[in-house]
């Protein structure tokens, strides 16, 4: 398969292009560095990164940004953040995407567990995660061509326990294998409207 990795270069992303590689032919999209450049909070640049990119059989995203700080302080335009890049990012990539996509064809989008587990410096997190995983939901029961789509929502990633730690106590960390094993079986399986949690 030729698989569009969003946010290939994060923390997250190695892991899941890493996996991929392995099977299938993978093109690294991101902000800074990368196959392709993208800024998924941007329609234009999403358009530009499709162009290159043409015909794809899955994409799997673990980008979007959201801003972290105690709720006290947190303005209207910090919680925004959260919705124009994480949700409405990754909604653009599915609304551009769906026509280049293949029959059988995949997206993967991500969240994440502060939606069901959340701390008061993650609001604008909590907010992009669910509206994620509603519009998983809801964009499955009409995607075409046998398209299906998913998301993944991890736990608090091994190689970012350290800065997140102190944030999450008793929260055990998720090894980075594992959380790479959810997308896999998002890309290589047969569901669409779920999310698969990676905890």
């Amino acid at each position: 398969m030729r698989i569009v990795a969003i946010g290939g270069a994060g923390t997250i992303g190695k892991s899941v292009v890493e996996r991929l590689s392995a099977r299938h032919d993978v093109v690294v999209a991101g902000r800074t560095s990368g196959d392709v450049r993208v800024d998924i909070s941007s329609p234009d640049s999403v358009r530009r990164m499709y162009g290159q990119v043409g015909v794809f059989d899955a994409l799997v995203c673990t980008a979007g940004e959201a801003h972290f700080g105690p709720f006290a302080t947190v303005t209207e335009e910090q919680l925004a953040l959260g919705v124009h890049s994480k949700l409405l990012g990754q909604i653009r990539l599915v609304l551009h995407g769906r026509s280049l996509i293949s029959d059988g064809g995949s997206f993967t989008l991500i969240s994440g567990y502060i939606l069901d587990d959340p701390i008061p410096e993650a609001v604008s997190f909590a907010v992009a995660n669910g509206g994620v995983e509603g519009f998983v939901r809801a964009a499955a029961l009409t995607l075409d061509r046998g398209v299906r789509i998913n998301a993944v929502n991890p736990g608090m990633a091994q190689d970012s326990s350290e800065q997140f730690g102190p944030f999450n106590p008793g929260r055990a960390p998720v090894a980075m294998p594992a959380i790479a094993a959810a997308f896999e079986r998002s890309v290589e399986g047969w569901r669409s409207g779920e999310v698969i949690r990676a905890w």
